[in-house]
């Protein structure tokens, strides 16, 4: 088991990329191997997330060949060329992967096995494999369907008029890939508007989607065109730099290139709400998506509440903003986030557990922490659960604890940013 031990830092200063976003690389494989020619991606994200959605194509007959850095090209075998895999689709610990290979896979004309790691194996896929049944797909798993391993064999499907309960990009992005075969419209309707990323592709793609609030609809597809993909940086990547900066006095950050999609910047705000010098800077567009440079300086924060619906746009990031509350002067609650719940760990109550060890006083709450900012961290010896963004998180913690912190369990960091150690290192003064 691989530890990380992070002192506490006098300042971060200089400029840096981080991978591409994770989101965005998964759709971007998945595109390229539904088109119907070759396709470049770059920047594509180097964690293991990404490279097991590649590796299940590549068990479908898709030819997917890396080069220097991170550029793939990907020839695409058509909406229809994929081929029956031989042996179990293994989606590591990538519920991302798992969701929305389920909706691609029900459509198929043959059979097929997604199954994960330990953790993703007690993940719940009923909200998934529920309205994917409606449609008429032919799915079998522990616990009627709730847990991998699921067993898929590829039937026709009809649209159906679906509205979810929480809003969800994996459950959204999954049925409209499954929407995309099948007979009439099929339209998704959320409570808030989750992160829109497929939506954006496939219109960059020139797919005909029809968006309304918080509603989208689509329709069978005759064909997705070849594309190169310029994938931008990750903005939950950049979180846990753009907190530690802010948390780390005398700070200044550049942070190149960054993803600021609006269903995503809910980070930005909050962060921004409580007192921190955050600026975007070059806001261009790249491949559909919003990109900036995220100018950061060492901030004095105060406690806010969170809730509603910046929630859905915030909520792979509230971890690390956990941290900044713990650092921040006053009281954060944090509501309405229950989903953390069913992430790669129990994020609420992981973070509640590990920042009480730290001396941090949090209350758990059903739906989220109520967090009184210390004066001081305690550096500990603390758990990642396996969960990659608690284990960033309290690295971060450890560039501002009074004494140095150890976080178990942090090869779990590959599953989304195999370079986050080294780029901090890089930083601190």
């Amino acid at each position: 088991m691989d530890t990380i031990t992070v002192h506490k830092a006098s300042k971060l200063q200089g400029e840096l990329t981080v991978p591409g976003d994770k989101s965005i690389s998964h759709r971007a494989i998945i595109f390229s191997a539904l088109s119907s020619g070759k396709c470049e991606i770059h920047n594509l994200c180097s964690g293991e997330d990404a490279f097991r959605t590649l590796e299940i194509f590549r068990q479908m007959g898709i030819q997917a060949e890396s080069h220097s850095g991170d550029y793939l090209s990907v020839t695409g075998k058509g909406l229809h060329g994929l081929q029956e895999p031989s042996t179990v689709l293994y989606t590591g610990n990538s519920g991302t992967t798992t969701r929305l290979m389920t909706g691609l896979l029900s459509p198929q004309c043959f059979f097929s096995v997604l199954s994960g790691d330990a953790s993703l194996n007690h993940r719940p896929m009923k909200r998934v494999v529920g309205p994917l049944r409606q449609m008429g797909a032919c799915i079998h798993g522990r616990s009627d369907g709730n847990f991998a391993p699921l067993a898929i064999a590829g039937s026709k499907l009809q649209g159906i008029d679906c509205t979810l309960p929480v809003a969800s990009a994996q459950i959204k992005s999954c049925l409209m890939l499954a929407g995309l075969y099948a007979a009439g419209p099929t339209r998704i309707t959320e409570p808030t508007l989750s992160r829109d990323h497929t939506e954006r592709m496939l219109e960059h793609l020139g797919v005909p989607i029809k968006r309304e609030s918080a509603s989208v609809s689509v329709m069978a597809a005759a064909d997705i065109r070849p594309e190169r993909y310029d994938i931008p940086g990750d903005i939950s990547s950049a979180a846990f730099f753009i907190v530690a900066a802010l948390l780390v006095p005398g700070s200044e950050l550049l942070i190149k290139g960054i993803g600021v999609n609006p269903t995503r910047t809910g980070v930005i705000e909050i962060l921004q709400a409580m007192g921190g010098i955050i600026e975007l800077q070059k806001i261009r567009t790249v491949c559909g998506e919003p990109v900036a440079d995220i100018f950061v300086r060492a901030s004095r924060l105060k406690g806010i509440t969170i809730n509603g619906s910046i929630i859905p746009r915030a909520i792979d990031e509230i971890p690390v903003v956990a941290i900044a509350a713990a650092c921040a002067e006053g009281t954060t609650v944090i509501e309405d986030a229950q989903e953390l719940r069913v992430k790669e760990s129990n994020r609420i109550a992981a973070m509640t557990c590990e920042l009480q060890k730290c001396g941090v006083t949090v209350q758990e709450k059903e739906d989220g922490m109520i967090i009184t900012g210390a004066e001081q961290l305690e550096g500990v010896r603390c758990k990642s659960y396996g969960d990659h963004r608690i284990a960033m998180s309290f690295a971060v913690a450890g560039l501002v604890a009074h004494n140095e912190m150890t976080i178990e369990d942090s090869d779990c960091i590959n599953t989304s940013f195999p370079e986050f150690m080294p780029k901090l290192t890089e930083l601190i003064r």
